[in-house]
């Protein structure tokens, strides 16, 4: 009950131009899901409200993060497009050698980041925000090239994100989260059709 109670009083606190900027999140992952280039416009629009918020609540790194988040939206918008005849680009599904070796240098890159945030900030829990924020910016990157893996990133990364929102008390974020992770797993499942529908073969050689 004080977890309900708690949940509520968070959403119930959520000013409108957050209440803006989670309805566009919401949008940008259905969208994405079915493959359609507006998720990023609503990516564009969701991610400049939180940088500006965060900002303004002296969250300097998440607010670097959303300006990250940003770019990647017009990049991914134009990475969706192919030539004047503005063809949709197809998935494609990378080889478990090229994630092992992403998988790797991200990890790497966290531990690195963790350390420094540890023991020159005042952050909590660096490594954990080290590790989602790390493969964030990663994962973005493969949803605007349309890597199919990239939803599976997403479910590690929504996990993870949970648990630390849940720890620091920010229970609507956790719900979000939620939501987040089973959209993830059918994003997959829908792009995974696609993909195999298209190509005529379920994964990229290994």
């Amino acid at each position: 009950m004080e977890f309900l109670s708690a949940t509520f009083s968070g959403f119930t606190a959520m000013s409108g131009w957050e209440y803006i900027a989670v309805l566009l999140s919401l949008a940008y992952v259905l969208l994405a899901v079915k493959e359609s280039q507006w998720c990023w416009p609503a990516a564009f629009i969701s991610t400049f409200i939180y940088t500006v918020m965060y900002w303004n609540g002296a969250l300097l790194m998440e607010s670097a993060l959303n300006v990250y988040y940003m770019i990647m939206a017009v990049i991914g918008w134009r990475m969706w497009q192919q030539g004047q005849l503005k063809v949709v680009a197809p998935i494609v599904s990378w080889s478990l050698s090229r994630h092992m070796l992403i998988i790797g240098a991200t990890t790497l890159i966290s531990i690195i980041m963790g350390f420094v945030m540890d023991n020159y900030t005042h952050a909590e829990l660096a490594y954990l925000d080290s590790f989602t924020t790390c493969f964030a910016v990663m994962t973005t990157y493969l949803v605007a090239k349309k890597v199919l893996e990239n939803w599976l990133y997403w479910i590690i990364i929504d996990a993870a994100s949970m648990y630390l929102y849940f720890v620091k008390g920010y229970y609507p974020t956790f719900v979000l989260f939620i939501f987040y992770t089973f959209m993830a797993c059918w994003g997959y499942k829908r792009w995974y059709e696609e993909h195999e529908q298209r190509n005529g073969q379920p994964l990229a050689s290994l």
